[in-house]
């Protein structure tokens, strides 16, 4: 049955229709839901005439962080300008934030959220560094890159457009932390009303997404690994031996260049070359830790040196050499687009996903990925980001709310206005009201909710910014 509002079809001629004594059946609305219609229009004219701002304000923080290339100087000073506006206006928003018990409820998913991403991300840390440490540096300086026509095309275009539009495609116009920072303003945007409340619903969404999406990375280039479009890049990021691990050296390294023994293989189903000669392993001491030595593999040092921990070891290669399928950054990149589309659908929704594909062409361009891995990334943020609405909707779940309620009551509303009993009328819809009416918290609750969130998210902020400042 169609409804307008909250109210069944068959009720909408009474909202006008006046009694015998020229009072109203249903009546003239109570003067408390005219003044809340009066508000939400009042509002929603606000929205409208402010629904630029978000983009502007968006766009701005990347251009301004683009003059670290053009005017350094100009961007040392207009950078910290810009973070300390951002920061003081949304902590100048918050203690007026109308929807902290939407937000207080969101908190613990949110915290689960962060929890489950950081995990994720360890365990990404973890198989990247074993993806190239277990076929050792020897591997990776003699094995070619796999042909990649995308860079291909990209290369002829190159001789094909003009040379401004070239250097424009190659210029570094937004980098990982700058996804980031516009994920953070959109969130940070619901104390504002931009964006429908919890935003922290929308940050655990985004966190969980992304989660997701590393563990889905971690089993994809595990699982087969391919050679880096850099092949100079695990000698000058990776301190790791030379030889392949003993695993590699008895299950892939005997039939890596010989067809007759690899067929042999096939038929025999069972690894029966012999070894080859290889330096014994290096076992450090890391207590708890020692089972990631057999997947990090440490060079061993040099005696006058200090053994390296397995903290150390892992931190120091800041990334993978080989090729990652999918992108992670093309990842990042995609959610957040899909995080805008969703939210603050618009014109600032068009720009970034021509970011996106700027940032796409600029991974292939530079060969930290393939071309498959940049088209795998993107259908992988569009994906999972459809696949993870239960956390956050752009919806107004209380007014679904209500309408389900009001549709469990419709019987009992027909037959009281079957039986022109408009009080009966009246006491169900009000209790449909009250019921799902939204609980606020007391004013010292607000405020101690407002700091104590509100200084956390600036924290994460500020931790994302710092350790994805180089990409």
């Amino acid at each position: 049955m169609a409804r307008q509002g909250l109210l069944p079809r068959f009720l909408h001629p009474w909202i006008h229709r006046r009694g015998s004594g020229g009072g109203a059946v249903l009546g003239s609305e109570h003067p408390q839901m005219q003044q809340q219609k009066q508000k939400k229009k009042a509002s929603s004219g606000d929205a409208g005439n402010r629904r630029h701002l978000l983009g502007v304000v968006a766009l701005l923080y990347v251009s301004v962080d683009y003059l670290r290339v053009v005017a350094p100087a100009l961007h040392s000073t207009l950078q910290p300008l810009l973070w300390a506006g951002l920061a003081i206006a949304a902590a100048s928003r918050a203690p007026f934030y109308s929807h902290w018990a939407v937000e207080l409820r969101a908190f613990p998913t949110f915290l689960a959220s962060l929890v489950f991403m950081l995990g994720a991300l360890c365990i990404e840390a973890i198989a990247v560094h074993f993806v190239t440490a277990v076929l050792g540096l020897s591997w990776h300086k003699t094995t070619a890159p796999l042909p990649d026509t995308g860079q291909w095309f990209l290369l002829a275009l190159n001789e094909q457009l003009p040379s401004a539009l070239v250097e424009f495609l190659r210029a570094h116009l937004i980098v990982l932390h700058h996804y980031l920072m516009l994920f953070l303003m959109l969130a940070f945007s619901v104390l504002f009303d931009f964006v429908q409340a919890p935003g922290l619903g929308l940050g655990a969404r985004y966190m969980f997404t992304m989660g997701i999406g590393r563990v889905l990375r971690v089993m994809t280039f595990v699982a087969t690994i391919l050679p880096s479009a850099r092949p100079w890049c695990a000698e000058e990021r990776f301190n790791i031996p030379v030889h392949p691990h003993p695993w590699v050296q008895r299950l892939y390294m005997p039939y890596a260049n010989s067809i007759e023994r690899l067929r042999d293989l096939l038929d025999q189903d069972m690894a029966y070359a012999p070894i080859g000669q290889f330096p014994p392993e290096y076992t450090p001491k890391w207590g708890r830790m020692q089972f990631l030595v057999n997947i990090l593999r440490p060079q061993e040092p040099d005696p006058s040196a200090r053994q390296d921990s397995w903290f150390s070891t892992l931190k120091r290669a800041g990334g993978g050499c080989n090729d990652l399928m999918y992108s992670g950054h093309v990842l990042v990149a995609s959610l957040t687009a899909m995080a805008w589309m969703e939210a603050y659908p618009g014109w600032t929704t068009g720009l970034l996903w021509f970011f996106v594909l700027h940032t796409a062409q600029r991974e292939i361009r530079e060969r930290h990925h393939y071309s498959a891995d940049v088209i795998g990334g993107i259908y992988m943020g569009i994906l999972l980001w459809r696949s993870t609405g239960f956390l956050w909707a752009s919806k107004d779940r209380f007014q679904e709310a209500r309408l389900h309620a009001l549709a469990k009551i419709e019987g009992k509303i027909m037959q009281a206005a079957k039986d022109g009993d408009v009080n009966n009328v009246r006491q169900l819809l009000k209790q449909v009201q009250d019921d799902n009416k939204e609980k606020k918290p007391s004013h010292v609750v607000v405020v101690i909710a407002a700091s104590m969130v509100t200084i956390f998210s600036l924290a994460i902020a500020l931790l994302a910014f710092i350790w994805t400042a180089d990409g």
